[in-house]
């Protein structure tokens, strides 16, 4: 099975290698037909410290580095 990849905005990064990104998706309600958009953070794993609040950028499934973290960066 292939690991998730999902893309989204950085909202936090003040944790030492560690930001949470907020990831937004839009579906169809089953019955109404109505688009509704809904948003998730997650943490994920930043080893050199490199995104910044405000960058757009990929993340992948990866094996709990902590309590909250199972998703690591991948590129911008």
């Amino acid at each position: 099975m292939s690991k998730k990849i999902l893309e989204g905005k950085v909202v936090s990064d003040k944790s030492n290698k560690t930001i949470v990104v907020e990831v937004k998706r839009k579906f169809q309600h089953p019955f109404y037909g109505k688009v509704i958009s809904r948003s998730k953070k997650y943490h994920a794993h930043d080893e050199n410290n490199k995104f910044k609040k405000g960058d757009i950028v990929k993340i992948i499934e990866s094996k709990p580095i902590s309590k909250l973290k199972t998703w690591e960066v991948i590129d911008k």
